[in-house]
């Protein structure tokens, strides 16, 4: 799993300081990680209004009219998940910084090793989420758990994602969910895109879903998808 990191702090030598421990965690720790750094909370709101899949906020609190706080307030009314770890050289928010959730209120100049625990602590909380996709329908944002997802198939121009508790259309390809769906997810056809926790049977041409529903399956993807399923749920015992 790829972890999408964001780093805000208007000063530049404290924000190259802070990525420059996050590289070296991911790669002491053998982590996958994209990380993008904001100078301002006005310049994350405005990525994060198109891009909701960060995983992990690292916050400085005094920056220019938004402060951390306050960003953090704003992303709490309609996200629960994010991680977010404050980094700060002024010690008077704590108390409004664990009111967010905030998983640690670490001082500058930062501390490699607590810094490094923070971010352990932000991976356990992140693997114990139900994993999700952001969704836009007729011009709002929907968040769907993956587990909700029984498989994607391809529709004229776009991709219909049938789920248990319906089906949502989307302008996207099929590649591109699959990417978005993650291990989780098989293509069995090329026009088919299968969530592996709701598949009850593997026959030669046809998925069968929990629900009784069959899939198609191609001939050539029969054996690919079998080592799949074998793969997923072995790393999952």
């Amino acid at each position: 799993m790829k972890y999408k990191i964001a780093v805000c702090d208007d000063n530049e030598t404290d924000q190259a300081y802070v990525i420059g421990f996050l590289n070296t965690w991911a790669q002491q720790n053998n982590r996958a990680t994209e990380v993008h750094s904001f100078a301002s909370a006005e310049e994350f709101l405005f990525q994060y209004a198109d891009e909701k899949d960060y995983h992990v906020l690292i916050l400085d609190i005094e920056m220019g009219k938004m402060n951390g706080v306050e960003l953090a307030r704003k992303l709490r009314m309609g996200n629960s998940e994010l991680q977010i770890v404050f980094v700060t050289g002024f010690p008077d928010f704590i108390a409004e910084g664990y009111d967010v959730d905030a998983i640690h209120y670490l001082m500058k100049p930062l501390e490699r090793d607590r810094f490094y625990k923070a971010m352990d602590k932000a991976i356990e909380r992140i693997r114990l989420v139900e994993p999700y996709i952001i969704l836009q329908e007729k011009g709002e944002t929907l968040r769907l758990n993956l587990r909700n997802i029984l498989y994607a198939e391809v529709f004229s121009h776009s991709c219909v994602i049938h789920t248990t508790g319906g089906s949502i259309e989307q302008k996207v390809s099929i590649t591109e969910l699959e990417k978005s769906f993650g291990e989780q997810f098989v293509r069995v056809h090329r026009s088919y895109l299968v969530n592996l926790e709701r598949v009850k049977q593997i026959r030669k041409t046809e998925i069968v879903l929990e629900n009784d529903e069959i899939v198609p399956l191609s001939r050539r993807k029969y054996n690919e998808v079998n080592l799949a399923v074998i793969r997923y749920f072995k790393g999952k015992i």
